[in-house]
Formats: structure tokens, C-alpha cells, sequence
């Protein structure tokens, strides 16, 4: 094994990798379809599609918003036509409700039902011989103490064959009475009682027929509404409307049985008459819904839609007048009769205006796109996510517009502004406030007072998610600065018209559903962050947590690194803030700007204890060691999946610095050995940082690195060197790229300074007490307690710990 394997610098070949040549063919490609011209004006187009079907095809309203209670602010109005005047949709309902509740149910007879009873009686009673005589026989094998367990298993098997089950009891009492019946002599109860036997089956035949002739219907009277019913014979081909009062539900068919005979029989013959009924009885009048809902619906087809008619030239209202319900009604009924009656031309130019409108609006929008967020506009990809977001907005209000007696303020418009904030900036997401707000008024046939609430209600309900930190800001402060801001819009406008206390109830209802609507913002932002791959707040947030797997394992291979990391990231993090960078975003990038340091990370200073690693190495081949660990970060933060934006600040935090300290050693060696050396082998690869954030850690990683290194820092050499770092970096050209200003520059400056000083302030030197007299006459030296600043001091023959070696090129 070379060294290079053993540092873990060769070449790896992986089973199934793509050679460079097709991975490079890959990388092309998918920039091809980010940046292809034809897939960007077809996400531009599809957007233009969307609005346009958005807009409501077929309304002709005033162009005045007005509302009942409200006056009339334009000009007189006449009707230009003669249209009848449509009759609003409650008046339609109510008139629904009562054909619904008047309509007769319908009734089928069933014949079949009167047979089924009158066989299931005769059969009962045609087997009322063979069980009685069964019975006395074996009554009579019982007296005469013989077997009579043949007799009883007849007796019970002709009982079970009987169309109907009762009990032991009631069969006697129907045996007793049949006995009786036939000999024409009185019966005698079990009490020794007599009584006169009854045609039991004469009696529940005429009983059942007269039921059956009055009606009986297959469904109760608490589910009819109405108190008439239709019975239609299908066999001779009748109808007739009955009465609910002449016919019977089961519960009162057989309530009214119990009734009869308990007058015409004694008790206990009455208790079986009536389980005989109740287990034979059946409805012949046979509910028939779909026949009844059919006439329903033809009874509610033929309901006119209209009420009188408003004449051509007569005057609908007048300037100043208050808009009833009656006016009200008559300037909708204007509009549907435009819409019906217009021709395929004034359509055409209805179209054809909304389009030009909805033209406009975007022009300012994109145009803002191409002229300073160009790489929202040239790559596709960031580009329909804008579209997306928007298109919903729209396609909602699209949809609200046609439900009826629903105020448009329930669409939350300022969900879009709010995420194109959080993953953009809040310049976007204003602008996008803009233009949702007059698409969306257009939408809503250019509702003035819609527009102006919604303009200033996601206005600051996106500045309120500017610098988003916690979740709450979601679930708190967002929607309720949004309901806030609705409310005093919509109150002002309500004051200004004289609305009522309603009117202006019901809108704040539905602002209050509007600003709830908010909080499915922060899984709409995963969405998009999963979808299209890119990183907000939110993910930073997580990312910063010091306990997530890859700092924890940071934290114990390289606890030097690890710290410097942090200080790092708070160097930067306070410089960012300075200049009104993304903070955050350095901080992230400050915590993982060295994890390729794990690799090897004996190699580094900040994690050396005794030996340098680097005395065994050749001046080039440490310069490798030291080049790699960007490589390595590289690599390692794509296997941990780390967004982009992240894995830019490893990539770029050394730029193409020179390792200075080897390539001076390089040079001594070569002048000694007389051998040529290359300056490139002892730079590294770079990219250079390209945006504020990453030229500001690349200058707080060296500047971190080298204070530590220094011996007794105090302001001024803290000062120096930052002006000594900070000029170098900008002489060597590093930051060149950056959009960073000399103004930012000094801003930066000024902030390292401030930070590092508060690191390394002077210590207070406490006077000696003479424990210490004494330790010093004894040449032992007192350890410092554990809640003292004094720092612990270094026995006299032990060496002064290098600086990193990394940055052995500062010094």
C-alpha cells in the first residue's frame, strides 16, 4: 500500500459508477432542461392558459362593486334591454323545499301480501287437528303412567311443521279452544275458569282482510313529511291520493289488532290471537322512492327561474341610491341576461380584454425576474416553482368565485408571497403580492377593495416571515398579522360605506378561515424544498442543530476541527448580520465548511497532541494532504445529502489560496536539491467563493485560524493581522468574484475585531499570597483553581504548539 492509499488519497473505483465522460454527459443534460429556452416559455405560456381559464368565461357585472346596504356610486343606470328578473337563489331553494316537502310519496299495492297472510292462517289451522289429537294422546299415555316419549316426540314434531312458532303455553290455550270449538261445549282454563271457545280463525281472517283493505304501508308515518300519500296499482292500472290518517304504519297495524281483540276475546286466548297476528301480518302499500324522487325532480324542473321583467329605458338605480335586495337582485339578473344574450363578437372581445389585462400584469412581474432575479428566471426549474405557487392562488379564487354566498377573502393569497419569501427573498415575494393581488381582483371582477386588502395584508404578513427563526412565527405571528391587517382594511372600507355590523361579521369570519388557511404553508415549503430541491430557513434551522450525526462524529474524530468550526461559524454569522447577509446560511456553512478533516485528521494541528504527522511527509505530498480535505468534505456532504448551498462553502472556504507554509519549505528543499517545483501543486482547486456569504467565511476561516495561532493577542495585533489577512485576500484576487463592496469589507473588519478581541481579552492577575511565596521557594507551582480564568501554565522545557497547519501560509 503507497501513501497516497494510506491516507486515503488514491483514486477509488466504485462498482457501477459512471465513467467521467457519462457523468459529465449527465451533468449537461440535466443543465440543458434547467436552462432550455423552449421549456421556459412553455411553463411561461401554460401559466398565461391557466390564468386566462381562471378568469370567469361568462360574467358581465357592473363595473362597480357593490353589496346590499351599500349606495350606488356610479352613474344612473337604464336597462338596455328588456330581461326578465331572476329569482334569487334562496327564493329557489325555499320553493325546492316545499315541492320536496308537499310532494305525495308514492305507493305500490302488493296483492301478494293479502294471499301470503290468508294461506299462512289456513295452514296454521288446518294443522290444529293432528296437533291436538297428538296432544291428547299423549296427555292420555301420562295419566295412565305409560311411555309417553313416542307420543310427546310426535306431538313436538307436528308443532315445529306449524307455519308459525309460539310458545308451549299458547299452543295449549289454542288446543283447549279448538276442543271446545268442535264438541260446542264451554272450554275451562287453566285457573278451572270457563269460557265460550271462538273461531279463532274466521275472527283473524276478517281482522287481517280489514287491515289489509284499509292499508297498511311499508314504511312509518315519522318519515313522511307529508299527509297525503299516492297509491298507484300497477295491475288495474289506478291511482289514488290517500289520506295518512286512513291508512296504517306497522306499529299502528298491529296496535290496532291488539285492540280488537282484546275486546272480542278473554285474556289469555287474546295474548295468542295477537302473537298470531303480529307474526302474520304484512304492508301491502310498498314504498316506491325512485318513483317519488323522479316526481320530484319534474315537479322541481318546472319551477320558474324568474319574477316579472324590467322593460328597456326603465331606470334600475340612480346615482346615490342604497342597493336593496330588490336592486340587488335586478342588477344580477342584468348580468346573467348579458351573459346569456351575448353574441360570439362581445365574448371574443371579453376574452380577448381579459387576456390583454392578465398580459400586462405578468410583463411587470417576469420582466422584474429577468432584470434582477435572473437566476429565478433562467432556470426552469425555480421558475414553474413560481408559476406553481402562483397558479394555485389563482385557480382557488377561480373556484370560490363561482360557489355562491362565499367572500373571495377565504382563498389565502399571501400563502404564495409567503413561500416565495422564504425560498427567494422578500423582494420576490412582494412583487408576487402585487400580481396575485390584481390577477386575483380581476378574478373577482375587479373588486377595488379586494385588491387593496390583500395587496397590504400579504404584504406584511410576508415581512413577517423575513427572517424566519421558530415555527411559531407560522402558527402564530404570520396568521394573525394577516387577520389583523384584513380586518382594518375591511373595517375601514365597511366605515366608508356605511355597511352594517353583518356584512362586515361575515367577512371577517372568512378572513378568520383565510388566515388558518395559513398555516399550510410550512408543509406546502417541504413540498417545494423536496420537489425542486432547494433550501430555505427552515432547513438551515435543522442543519445548525451541533447534535445531528455528522457534527456529533465531527465533534469526536476531530474535536479540534470541531471547535474551530464554531468559531468559525459565530465569526461569521455576526459578519453576515453586519452586512445584511444571509446569517444563517454562514453559520451552516461555517459548521461544515472542514468535515473532510475526519479523513485525516491527525494531519491538522488543531487536533494534534505530541507528534506532527507532517515531519514524516515530503513538503508536496503534505501540501496533498492538506488540499484533500476539500475534496473530501465534498464528498462526504453529498453522501450525507447536504444541499448545495452548503456544500458551495467547503468547496470554496480556501478558494485557491497558497499553502504558503509548504511551499516555502518546497522551495528551501528545491534550492537544495536543485529541482524544479510547481506553484499549482501547492494552491488549492478552489472554485472561488461567488456570493457574500462565502467570500465572508473564507475570510473568517483563515482569520480564525491564525489568532489562535498568535502568542499574546491583544487589539492591536488582533487589528493587524485582520488588516494583514483581509488585504491579502483581496490583493490575491479571492474575492474578486464576490459582490462584496469595500464598504462590506470594512464592515467585516470591524466586526472580527470586535468578536476576537472579546475571545482573547486580557486576564487580571491576582497577587501572590504566600502559599505562593512559598511554592516558589519550593520550585512547585501552584495549579489554578477550576473556576478561575488564569490560564494553566506550560512546564519551561515543553515546545510552543504550531499554528494550523492549514494556515501555516498566513503567517
Amino acid at each position: 500500500m503507497n501513501i497516497l492509499e494510506k491516507l486515503g488519497l488514491a483514486p477509488k473505483k466504485r462498482r457501477g459508477a459512471p465513467v467521467i465522460g457519462e457523468k459529465k454527459k449527465e451533468q449537461e443534460k440535466a443543465s440543458s432542461l434547467s436552462h432550455n429556452n423552449y421549456i421556459q416559455a412553455l411553463v411561461l405560456l401554460g401559466f398565461l392558459v391557466v390564468l386566462i381559464f381562471s378568469v370567469p368565461h361568462a360574467s358581465f357585472k357592473e363595473p362597480i362593486n357593490y353589496n346590499v346596504g351599500e349606495p350606488w356610486r356610479a352613474e344612473d343606470l337604464t336597462a338596455p334591454f328588456t330581461f326578465p328578473i331572476q329569482k334569487s337563489s334562496e327564493q329557489i331553494e325555499k320553493e325546492r323545499q316545499t315541492i320536496r316537502e308537499t310532494t305525495p310519496p308514492i305507493f305500490h299495492t302488493d296483492d301478494n301480501a293479502k294471499v301470503e297472510i290468508q294461506a299462512t292462517l289456513d295452514s296454521l289451522f288446518q294443522q290444529m287437528k293432528p296437533l291436538a289429537e297428538s296432544y291428547k294422546q299423549w296427555q292420555t299415555a301420562k295419566e295412565n303412567n305409560q311411555n309417553a316419549s313416542r307420543d310427546s316426540i310426535r306431538f313436538n314434531r307436528i308443532k315445529n311443521q306449524a307455519p308459525i312458532q309460539l310458545p308451549d303455553k299458547s299452543w295449549e290455550i289454542l288446543i283447549e279452544n279448538y276442543y271446545a270449538l268442535q264438541n260446542n261445549s264451554p272450554a275451562v282454563n287453566n285457573s278451572g275458569d270457563q269460557f265460550t271457545a271462538v273461531n279463532l280463525e274466521k275472527q283473524l281472517n276478517n281482522l287481517t282482510n280489514e287491515m289489509l283493505n284499509d292499508g297498511i304501508i311499508s314504511i312509518t308515518k315519522n318519515e313522511l313529511s307529508n299527509d297525503e300519500i299516492t297509491v298507484r296499482d300497477l295491475r288495474n292500472r289506478t291511482e289514488q291520493t290517500l289520506n295518512l290518517v286512513n291508512v296504517r304504519d306497522m306499529p299502528e297495524a298491529r296496535e290496532y289488532a291488539k285492540y280488537r281483540i282484546s275486546r272480542n276475546f278473554y285474556e289469555e286466548l287474546a295474548n295468542v290471537a295477537t302473537q298470531i297476528v303480529n307474526r302474520v301480518i304484512q304492508p301491502n302499500l310498498i314504498y316506491n322512492k325512485n318513483e317519488t324522487q323522479q316526481r320530484i325532480e319534474e315537479a322541481m324542473a318546472d319551477i320558474s327561474t324568474s319574477k316579472g321583467a324590467v322593460a328597456q329605458g326603465q331606470v334600475i338605480i340612480r346615482r346615490g341610491d342604497i342597493v336593496t335586495e330588490k336592486k340587488y337582485n335586478m342588477l344580477q339578473s342584468l348580468a346573467k341576461a348579458r351573459a346569456q344574450n351575448a353574441s360570439t363578437t362581445e365574448l371574443w372581445l371579453r376574452y380577448g380584454g381579459d387576456i390583454l389585462v392578465i398580459m400586462a400584469i405578468l410583463t411587470i412581474f417576469f420582466f422584474y425576474l429577468y432584470l434582477y432575479r435572473r437566476h429565478i428566471f433562467s432556470n426552469n426549474a425555480m421558475l414553474l416553482l413560481v408559476v406553481i405557487a402562483m397558479s394555485l392562488i389563482c385557480v382557488g379564487s377561480s373556484i370560490v368565485y363561482e360557489i355562491e354566498n362565499i367572500s373571495p377573502y377565504i382563498v389565502p393569497v399571501a400563502v404564495a408571497p409567503i413561500i416565495l419569501t422564504i425560498i427567494f427573498d422578500s423582494r420576490v415575494g412582494l412583487l408576487a403580492t402585487f400580481t396575485l393581488a390584481l390577477l386575483t381582483g380581476l378574478i373577482n371582477g375587479n373588486n377595488f377593495e379586494y385588491i387593496t386588502a390583500t395587496t397590504v395584508a400579504c404584504s406584511l404578513g410576508l415581512f413577517s416571515v423575513r427572517d424566519i427563526k421558530k415555527r411559531s412565527q407560522f402558527f402564530f405571528t404570520t396568521p394573525g398579522i394577516v387577520f389583523t391587517a384584513y380586518a382594518v382594511v375591511i373595517l375601514g372600507f365597511n366605515m366608508t360605506s356605511f355597511n352594517g355590523l353583518g356584512p362586515l361579521l361575515n367577512e371577517l369570519f372568512y378572513v378568520g378561515i383565510n388566515a388558518i388557511f395559513i398555516l399550510f404553508t410550512y408543509p406546502l415549503i417541504l413540498l417545494f424544498e423536496k420537489t425542486f430541491k432547494v433550501t430555505t430557513d427552515f432547513t438551515l434551522i435543522e442543519l445548525s442543530d451541533t447534535n445531528l450525526p455528522l457534527l456529533k462524529q465531527l465533534m469526536t474524530k476531530a474535536p479540534g476541527t470541531f471547535h474551530h468550526s464554531l468559531q468559525v461559524s459565530n465569526l461569521a454569522e455576526a459578519a453576515a448580520g453586519a452586512i445584511r447577509a444571509n446569517a444563517l446560511l454562514c453559520r451552516v456553512g461555517g459548521l461544515y465548511h472542514d468535515i473532510g478533516k475526519m479523513e485525516n485528521p491527525g494531519y491538522f494541528t488543531e487536533n494534534q497532541t505530541e507528534a506532527n504527522e507532517h515531519d514524516k511527509l515530503k513538503p508536496r505530498m503534505s501540501a496533498l494532504v492538506i488540499k484533500a480535505h476539500v475534496s473530501n468534505g465534498v464528498k462526504l456532504a453529498e453522501e450525507e445529502g447536504l444541499p448545495d448551498v452548503v456544500i458551495d462553502f467547503i468547496k470554496t472556504h480556501h478558494g485557491t489560496s497558497l499553502i504558503k507554509f509548504f511551499w516555502d519549505k518546497a522551495k528551501k528543499q528545491a534550492d537544495e536539491d536543485k529541482k524544479e517545483i510547481r506553484e499549482e501543486d501547492f494552491r488549492y482547486d478552489g472554485p472561488l467563493p461567488q456570493s457574500k456569504e462565502t467570500g465572508i467565511l473564507l475570510l473568517a476561516d483563515c482569520i480564525e485560524a491564525s489568532s489562535r495561532a498568535m502568542k499574546d493577542p491583544n487589539y492591536q495585533k488582533l487589528e493587524n493581522l485582520i488588516d494583514k489577512m483581509v488585504d491579502d485576500r483581496v490583493n490575491e484576487g479571492q474575492l474578486s468574484k464576490t459582490p462584496l463592496t469595500f464598504q462590506d469589507i470594512h464592515a467585516i473588519k470591524e466586526t472580527f475585531l470586535n468578536i476576537l478581541v472579546g475571545i482573547y481579552h486580557s486576564r487580571v492577575e491576582y497577587p501572590d499570597d504566600e502559599e505562593k511565596e512559598e511554592a516558589k521557594k519550593t520550585g512547585v507551582k501552584e495549579l489554578p483553581s477550576a473556576d478561575s480564568d488564569e490560564e494553566i501554565p506550560k512546564h519551561p522545557e515543553a515546545p510552543e504548539s504550531p499554528p494550523p497547519v492549514d494556515e501555516y501560509y498566513n503567517s
